[in-house]
């Protein structure tokens, strides 16, 4: 297969921001969660679904004010875990910049659900490269690329607060597309013909109830999708809007959802990357 240029400047060694360089940490792994409390994150809720009007109504809570305790830290089948309540529509986010990583992670999901998603599957989101306000999608989350983490969907693409990709896929029916390694390149990003979401391929979810590894590799302006070890989606030239022109989005904090479902992550972690295993880039 020939590649994007992308993917020939992703295959070199690049040095990266000052927030995590590769001087100072220089293919190290660096726990996420500590497993005692929330250090080094930072939490915001937006405003509360008002039933009665079946929307979201009033005021942001706001930014590390979580009053209903929607993220917190539990003992899940007897090891440490970030309990994600799914009550309130949130996001806790890391208070560290990544680039050119691998991220490595577990999730379960829990049983509360919530409106206005009681009826729906369950629902949260790994938010990567994610920069400026929080809010800047919908009213919640920050401008950001979504590894979609929910029930049948896990590895999904959805483009938020603007930003956008490029993925092999093929069209499945109106309005559906689906990852297709050898496929040309498609836009996704909000208001273009293709719409902002593409859907994973394959279907690597364990049943609800168990837990999942996810890994998330980044380099430069490209990201592997991988669930359960098998590679659901590579996405090429990650970019954001500035003005009326585009750039690359190489960079960012991760973001968890909050989405109307409970959910709990453990043994998270971030290891400096100078490649992505050329065996995932399908």
């Amino acid at each position: 297969m020939h590649y994007p240029k992308s993917i020939l400047f992703a295959l070199t060694l690049i040095v990266v921001s000052s927030s995590f360089s590769l001087n100072e940490r220089a293919l190290k792994t660096l726990p996420l969660f500590n497993g005692k409390d929330l250090e080094g994150w930072d939490t915001y809720v937006g405003p509360l679904y008002d039933t009665a009007k079946k929307d979201f109504a009033g005021e942001p809570i706001g930014l590390n004010n979580d009053v209903n305790k929607v993220f917190s830290v539990v003992t899940e089948d007897g090891k440490p875990a970030m309990r994600i309540s799914g009550e309130n529509f949130a996001g806790i986010s890391t208070q560290q910049e990544f680039s050119n990583y691998h991220l490595r992670l577990q999730f379960k999901w829990g049983k509360l659900k919530w409106h206005p998603k009681r009826n729906a599957k369950r629902d949260s989101g790994i938010l990567y490269h994610a920069v400026g306000p929080h809010a800047a999608d919908w009213l919640f989350w920050m401008r950001s690329q979504e590894f979609q983490i929910q029930e049948g969907d896990c590895g999904d693409y959805w483009g938020c607060g603007g930003a956008f990709a490029e993925i092999p896929a093929e069209k499945k029916g109106e309005n559906k597309f689906v990852f297709a390694s050898g496929m040309p390149l498609l836009s996704f990003r909000d208001k273009g013909p293709n719409g902002r979401n593409c859907i994973k391929n394959p279907d690597a979810e364990k049943p609800t109830g168990e837990w999942n590894t996810i890994d998330l590799y980044c380099l430069g302006d490209t990201s592997v999708h991988m669930v359960n070890g098998q590679v659901v989606m590579v996405l090429y030239n990650l970019k954001e809007p500035e003005g009326s022109r585009d750039k690359p989005l190489t960079k960012g904090k991760i973001q968890l959802q909050s989405e109307g479902a409970e959910i709990f992550y453990r043994n998270m972690e971030v290891e400096q990357i100078a490649v992505i295993p050329p065996k995932f880039l399908k």
